[in-house]
């Protein structure tokens, strides 16, 4: 396995690619991973937020072009 000063020096959109491939093979089994109580608290906000209607559902593909243009993706 590579080190950190290898992260380092790849660009956002590789680090990108490799924290969804990290976060598929963790979720492969979510009995493994516990939760924190800080996620219950935030979904349980967000809720509120959409039954307000503060919040408005997109589609994943939108809310991807919404955060790179947010962070200027590579």
């Amino acid at each position: 396995m590579g080190n950190i000063t290898e992260l380092k020096d790849l660009s956002k959109s590789e680090k990108l690619i490799m924290m969804e491939a990290l976060w598929e093979d963790l979720s492969r089994d979510d009995n493994q991973v516990d939760s924190p109580d800080w996620h219950k608290t935030s979904l349980h906000e967000t809720k509120k937020r959409l039954s307000s209607g503060e919040e408005k559902i997109i589609d994943w593909v939108e809310a991807k072009r919404q955060l790179r243009k947010r962070f200027n993706e590579d």
